[in-house]
């Protein structure tokens, strides 16, 4: 496939960063064993993951700004173009050695969404998309599953943990669904939950309270692979809310139906 100038770039900050987790995925297992344990450990190697997409996104692209998940914000001189990185979505997963979790990173022009790549490096699946032309895994083209039926569908969602989130809006969120779907799951990585709507090996997802960094590439990801994506309660954007739900047009629109249903 050939891809834009701006894809090349984002493809081999990922790739680099990504072989950088992959080796430290490697010292996990030994480190399990620690009474102490190797969550410092992953801390550090998120944040060598962040500084080598630094670093190779600014050489690229001097003057974009950076927003990372363990940086922050880094203002540029060019304020059309900002970066919305993620250097390690999942890293709870990563913590405890399981291969689900990825690099996410968007670009915003003007703060809408026109690239983004999320790259799991544990399998080498490399997702791509571009504002208007469309979405891809390892060059083959994706489109959002095509069921139609709620009763037929996996869906998968997020799952707050102590101290994160409403646990009772959950639990009741969690019930409605249950009851009109055919699967759901739990994977603890929100941009390969939305690459996985992209590929069509789920048929929707929902979350809350989510950051930018999560989900900017994973939401372009869908829409350009004839998915939609929305806020869960509002016209908001999930960029700015971090609430978000999605799918193909029927299932979100089943999902946003029943996720807006006042409890009772």
């Amino acid at each position: 496939m050939l891809y834009s100038a701006t894809i090349n770039v984002m493809v081999k900050a990922a790739r680099r960063a990504g072989r950088s987790l992959k080796r430290d995925l490697g010292e996990i297992e030994h480190l399990q064993v620690s009474l102490k344990g190797p969550a410092n450990f992953v801390s550090l190697a998120d944040k060598r993951a962040e500084e080598i997409l630094y670093q190779d996104l600014a050489k690229a692209r001097p003057g974009y700004g950076f927003i990372g998940e363990e940086g922050g914000m880094r203002e540029g001189t060019d304020k059309s173009h900002t970066w919305i990185v993620d250097p390690l979505d999942g890293t709870t997963n990563f913590l405890h050695g399981i291969p689900q979790f990825a690099i996410s990173i968007g670009l915003a022009r003007e703060g809408t969404v026109i690239a983004g790549v999320i790259y799991n490096p544990a399998n080498d699946e490399l997702y791509i998309s571009e504002r208007g032309k469309g979405a891809f895994l390892n060059d083959q083209r994706l489109r959002v599953a095509g069921r139609r039926q709620l009763n037929e569908c996996v869906v998968a969602c997020g799952l707050p943990h102590i101290g994160r989130g409403d646990h009772e809006e959950f639990r009741r969120e969690m019930t409605a669904i249950q009851d009109r779907v055919a699967g759901l799951r739990r994977f603890g990585a929100a941009s390969l939950d939305l690459a996985f709507v992209a590929a069509g090996r789920l048929d929707g997802y929902w979350e809350r309270n989510l950051q930018s960094w999560d989900i900017a590439a994973g939401m372009l990801m869908v829409r350009e692979a004839g998915g939609t994506v929305s806020d869960i309660a509002t016209p908001g954007d999930p960029l700015v809310t971090g609430h978000v739900v999605c799918g193909n047009e029927f299932v979100h629109g089943e999902l946003v139906r029943i996720l807006r249903k006042p409890a009772t």
